[in-house]
């Protein structure tokens, strides 16, 4: 007897999903982009992008680091997305599997460069330095800390762990868009403290971003219930008018 093939339920996103996915999308094609000219550059391409001499020295860390970085913000935009965990759990565990190991690598590779690199003084100035050194750790730390979360069945602390290192990946698109609105703005390239003002300044609005989606999105069900369902505060009586 020969069992029935099963179709498998074709992924269905709602309106709102499909907007999240939309603007993570855009927000980080500047980055990706960019990333994956410098990546043909360095496997023998023509020159597109300016010259990057600390690329050319030793390509194979901003290499990683473009891949991982890459596959950190695309991916994971989709392990954001209700329907996707709802309807494809076992998709959902190996995408979270791969791109806990793309923002680690990511990291990783980033504190390498952060540290090894010779920046001159415009690109990177030691408030820099120290910033991305701390969020770089902190990136590895809560990857880590989400893998542990989801294997202890602690969803809300695996989301919310996920959510901030997201934000501190997501930093080079939000430097991105300050750097062009700068540029528009003023019409020179900001260099020195003030770039790394804004830089730093970037992270600091990813991270304010993943803390308000944390508690307007991820907060325990029994929590929003626990304000809305809760029987009306009758007005006390004081003793002597008893």
């Amino acid at each position: 007897m020969i069992s029935p093939i099963r179709k498998v339920p074709k992924l269905g996103l709602g309106r709102s999903e499909w907007i999240i996915l939309g603007v993570i999308s855009v927000y980080s094609f500047i980055p990706v982009v960019g990333g994956l000219i410098r990546i043909f550059e360095l496997t023998g391409g023509p020159q597109i992008a300016p010259v990057n001499p600390r690329a050319l020295l030793a390509p194979l860390p901003i290499i990683l680091h473009i891949t991982s970085s890459s596959l950190f913000c695309v991916l994971g935009a989709f392990q954001f997305l209700p329907s996707p965990r709802r309807q494809r759990p076992a998709a959902h565990r190996v995408i979270g599997r791969l791109i806990a190991i793309a923002g680690c690598i990511s990291a990783l590779t980033g504190l390498w460069m952060t540290h090894f690199y010779v920046f001159p003084e415009p690109l990177q100035g030691p408030a820099l330095y120290r910033v991305r050194m701390v969020l770089g750790t902190a990136m590895v730390g809560l990857i880590i800390w989400a893998v542990i979360a989801a294997r202890s069945l602690n969803v809300l602390q695996h989301s919310a762990s996920m959510v901030r290192a997201y934000a501190i990946g997501q930093g080079a698109s939000t430097q991105t868009v300050l750097g062009i609105s700068w540029i528009i703005a003023v019409g020179s390239e900001a260099m020195g403290p003030l770039r790394d003002g804004l830089m730093i300044f970037a992270w600091v609005v990813n991270l304010l971003a993943a803390e308000i989606f944390i508690r307007a999105m991820l907060r325990p069900p029994k929590r929003r219930q626990k304000h809305s369902s809760l029987p009306p505060v009758r007005p006390s009586i004081p003793r002597n008018e008893i």
